[in-house]
C-alpha cells in the first residue's frame, strides 16, 4: 500500500473553505441575534411609521394650534420609531445569553445602530411627503434623543419596557411646547440647527448606546438564588 494518491496542502496553507467558515459563522451569529430581537418585524414597523409620516405630511393631518403644537403629530411618529428601537433590545434567553462569549456587546451595539439607521432612513423617506416642521435635521435630532431615552429605559427597566422613556418624554414635551419653554433638554422646542439642543439629544443617544452595549437590557426575569 502506498500513499502516492494522497494530496496534502503545503505547510501553512489554509483551505479556502476553512478560511471562509469564520466569516460565515459571524454572519449567521449576527442574523440569529437580530431574529431573536425581532428585527425583521421592527423593520416592518419602521417602514409603516415612515409611510404614516408621509401620509401625515402629504394630506396635511395636523393638530390645531400654533407652530410649536403642530410639531406634536410628527413627534409622536418619531416617538413610535424610538420605542420600536428600544423594545428590540429585549431578548428571550436572559442570563444564559450573557455566558455565550465576548461577541455579545458587539451584537448589541450593531443591532442598536442598525435599527437606528433604518429608523432614520424610513422617517427621512416619509419626510418627502410634504412640509415637516424643522426639516430633516430636526427630525434626526429628535429621533436620536428619543431613541436614547428608550435605550436608557431598556437598560434600567428591561427591554420590554424600553418604550417608557420615549413615551414619558413625549408627554413632557407636549406640556413644555404648550407652555412655550425653550430649555435645550426639550430639544424639539429648539430651532433645527440649535447647537445646545443637538448636543443634548445626541448626548442622550450616545449614553443610551453605551448603556445597552455594556450592560444590555435589564433582565427582569433574573432571580437571586441562594447557594
Amino acid at each position: 500500500m502506498t500513499a502516492a494518491g494522497v494530496h496534502r496542502p503545503p505547510p501553512g496553507a489554509v483551505p479556502a473553505q476553512a478560511a471562509a467558515r469564520p466569516a460565515i459563522a459571524g454572519v449567521r451569529l449576527a442574523w440569529l441575534y437580530l431574529v431573536s430581537r425581532r428585527a425583521p418585524a421592527a423593520l416592518g414597523l419602521l417602514t409603516a411609521l415612515g409611510g404614516l409620516l408621509w401620509a401625515t405630511l402629504h394630506w396635511h393631518w395636523n393638530i390645531a394650534g400654533g407652530p410649536a403644537v403642530q410639531q406634536l403629530l410628527p413627534l409622536a411618529i418619531e416617538t413610535g420609531a424610538a420605542a420600536v428601537i428600544a423594545v428590540t433590545t429585549y431578548g428571550p434567553f436572559g442570563e444564559p445569553e450573557r455566558a455565550t462569549g465576548r461577541w455579545l456587546p458587539y451584537l448589541r451595539l450593531g443591532a442598536a445602530l442598525l435599527l437606528s439607521a433604518l429608523a432614520a432612513g424610513a422617517l427621512a423617506a416619509g419626510a418627502t411627503g410634504g412640509y415637516l416642521p424643522g426639516g430633516t435635521p430636526a427630525m434626526l435630532r429628535n429621533l436620536a434623543g428619543l431613541a436614547g431615552t428608550g435605550l436608557l429605559s431598556a437598560a434600567a427597566l428591561g427591554g420590554a419596557f424600553g418604550w417608557v422613556g420615549p413615551m414619558a418624554y413625549l408627554l413632557v414635551t407636549e406640556s413644555v411646547l404648550a407652555a412655550g419653554w425653550t430649555t435645550p433638554w426639550i430639544w424639539p422646542a429648539r430651532p433645527p440647527h440649535d447647537l445646545f439642543g443637538a448636543l443634548c439629544a445626541y448626548g442622550v443617544f450616545a449614553a443610551g448606546i453605551v448603556a445597552v452595549t455594556l450592560l444590555g437590557a435589564r433582565d427582569s426575569s433574573r432571580r437571586f438564588v441562594p447557594e
